[in-house]
This record gives structure tokens, C-alpha cells and sequence, in this order.
């Protein structure tokens, strides 16, 4: 078989890479040892930037999910929360999105293997039983322990920084149009409404070993709301990385979502990013030089890198939180231009003014 790129993994971030691709006249192969709809870990919260990403790709999500108007945060003694300043998110189940990608897919002619077993990228072709697919170049897509980006030899690490996730559904009405994140002591768990009748529980934790029903009992106000109703999916988890890679091209291999570096799952941006290095990819390639990507690459990656140091400089320092949550409360119209410079409505440099600076000192000093 031979086509113009093959994909090594079939989730989001491949097909989203597939999308991109195919809009710009190329031949597509996708291939996942997987067979849809694949799941994964995740908080499934699509942010207003998200959604406009997806829609450069030709996916729309205009009746599915729930529609979110925002962020909300609480800790033991403050609350504060904003909308996003143009437009709405939209959340909804990981398998859900995943079955729209596929079905855009197969509208514009991707092909794709499912089930695929054994799958070997070396030799400049990708094998696998049962045949092998001649590319001229080879994207992997294959997540955060990708096999394409160890047989590229691409796998030299900048930084890195792991956390842990693990995720669960109840099944009750959403109380909230927002994605609310509970603060505690090196662990968050974010509520997200994902349907009309089932709500995401989702924990990020230093600790490997702390699980959501442990940490519901060191929030009782989520637990009591959570309360007497049946949880509708097993607990399914995986690793929150920050890292960042040396290079994410070469040898006729290119490196996407997951597999080429990732942020904290604190940002809910790690889709996003997929779906902006897809447009990315297909740029350089337009343009006849990968380091177009590499270059983009790094500039996609910024804002959100910058949005988690911040957030997890609170994580580790449970006093700064408190005083930053009960400055916060007190001036909401800060937490606002955080958050729209979270989803790319305005530039950071614009939020971190003399403002933004006078509102830190006052923090530091309460």
C-alpha cells in the first residue's frame, strides 16, 4: 500500500492530523492498533479555543455534550469563577468525540486500519501483520509512550514533570454549566458536565497512589453532592506529563499531539494543542520546510506551558494558594483576564501588566 502520509495512531490527535492533511489535497493513511471508539483519561472539557480549532478542521459540535460557560475554582474557604469571554466550551464524552472525528474522517476518504497488531515504523516504511505501508513521511500520533518517536530516535527530553489522573462518570444531573476544580493539598478534581445526565469526576495527583474515592473525602462538599448515585464507568487513569522534546521532526518522521511532548492535564488544553499542530503540520509541509513546524510547535506550546507553571506553583504551595484564592475572590476582574488569556482571547503579555503585578504583591503581603 502506499500513500503520501501515514499516521501511526487513530485518536484525536491523529485523526485531527488526518483532517488537516486531506483538506490540503494529501493522501492519508491512519493506522491504530486500537478499534473505535477509543477512550482515554481525560477531563472532556473542549474550551472555546478548542472548539475553534476543531471547526478549522471542518468538525462541528453544535447538539452533542453540554455547553460550558466557564471555569470555577474552589478551595476550603473561597470561590471564584468566570465565563469565557467569547463563546462558549462544550464537554462531552471522550468515546462521543472520538466517533465524530472518525465519521469527518471517513467523509473526506482518510483510510484506516483498526486493529492493527505489531506495528514497526523502522526502515522508512510502516509494517505491520498482514502487510506494510510505504509513506514518504510518517507522523506519530501514538500518544505519550509512543513506539514511532523511540524508532525515530526523536526522544531526547528537555523537561519533564508527572502527575496522575484518573477519571470516573456518575450519573446525575449537572448542577453547574461550568468546569468546577476542587484545590486541595497536591491534588485537584475537576467536575465537568458532560450530558444531561452524567457529570465527569476527574483527580490529578503527585501522589500515584491517591484515588477518587480517597480524595472525595478530603472535599466533602463535591462528596456530599456526588452522593447516592451510581457511578456509570469503571475508574480508568493515566499519567499527566508535562515535557517538553528537543526536536519533534526528522528522518521522515513528525511528531504530534501527545507523542510529541505534552502540558499538564491542569491547562485542559492538551486537545487543543493536538488540533493546532495538525494546521501547523500542514503549513510547513505547504511551505517545504519542517522547521516551520518545529518553530510552530514550540509557539502553540507557550501559552499553555506558561498557564500551568502558574497553576501548579499553587499546587505545590498550599499557603500562596490560599492567599491567591482569597485575592482572587476579592477581584474577580483579574481571574477573568486569566482565563481569557488561558484560551487565547488576549495576549498574556497584555494580562501580566503593572496591574497583574501590583495584584501579586498584595498577595504576598496578606
Amino acid at each position: 500500500m502506499k500513500t503520501d502520509i501515514c499516521i501511526v495512531g487513530g485518536g484525536p490527535a491523529g485523526l485531527a492530523c488526518a483532517l488537516a492533511l486531506t483538506q490540503s489535497g494529501r493522501e492519508v493513511t491512519v493506522i491504530d492498533c486500537a478499534v473505535p471508539p477509543i477512550d482515554k483519561a481525560c477531563g472532556e472539557g473542549l474550551m472555546p479555543d478548542s472548539l475553534a480549532a476543531l471547526g478549522a478542521l471542518g468538525v462541528r459540535l453544535p447538539t452533542v455534550g453540554s455547553e460550558l460557560r466557564g471555569i470555577r475554582f474552589f478551595d476550603d474557604s473561597h470561590t471564584v469563577s468566570a465565563d469565557f469571554p467569547h463563546g462558549a466550551g462544550r464537554a462531552l464524552r471522550r468515546v462521543v468525540l472520538h466517533e465524530l472525528l472518525v465519521e469527518q474522517a471517513e467523509r473526506v476518504g482518510v483510510r484506516m486500519l483498526w486493529g492493527v497488531k505489531n506495528v514497526d515504523t523502522r526502515r522508512g516504511r510502516v509494517s505491520y501483520n498482514g502487510g506494510h505501508i510505504d509513506a514518504p513521511l510518517i507522523v506519530g500520533a501514538d500518544g505519550q509512550k509512543s513506539c514511532v518517536r523511540e524508532e525515530a530516535e526523536l526522544g531526547e527530553v528537555c523537561s519533564e514533570r508527572r502527575r496522575y489522573g484518573f477519571r470516573m462518570h456518575y450519573g446525575c444531573a449537572p448542577w453547574s454549566r461550568y468546569v468546577e476544580i476542587y484545590w486541595a493539598t497536591h491534588f485537584q478534581i475537576y467536575v465537568t458536565p458532560v450530558a444531561n445526565d452524567q457529570v465527569c469526576v476527574a483527580l490529578i495527583s503527585t501522589d500515584p497512589h491517591l484515588r477518587l474515592e480517597a480524595a472525595l473525602k478530603m472535599i466533602p462538599e463535591l462528596a456530599e453532592r456526588l452522593r447516592g448515585f451510581p457511578a456509570t464507568t469503571p475508574e480508568k487513569g493515566s499519567l499527566s506529563l508535562s515535557r517538553k522534546l528537543r526536536r519533534v521532526y526528522g528522518n521522515g518522521y513528525v511528531l504530534l499531539g501527545d507523542a510529541s511532548g505534552s502540558v499538564d492535564a491542569i491547562t485542559g488544553e492538551g486537545m487543543c494543542l493536538a488540533f493546532s499542530q495538525s494546521i501547523a503540520l500542514v503549513r510547513a509541509l505547504d511551505g517545504g520546510d519542517l522547521r516551520l513546524y518545529q518553530r510552530s510547535h514550540r509557539e502553540i506550546a507557550a501559552r499553555p506551558r506558561r498557564m500551568a507553571a502558574l497553576m501548579l506553583m499553587l499546587d505545590r504551595n498550599q499557603t500562596l494558594r490560599r492567599k491567591a484564592m482569597a485575592a482572587l475572590a476579592a477581584h474577580p476582574q483579574i481571574f477573568s483576564s486569566l482565563l481569557a488569556a488561558h484560551v487565547g482571547y488576549k495576549p498574556l503579555g497584555e494580562v501580566f501588566s503593572w496591574r497583574l503585578l501590583s495584584f501579586g504583591l498584595g498577595v504576598l503581603r496578606a
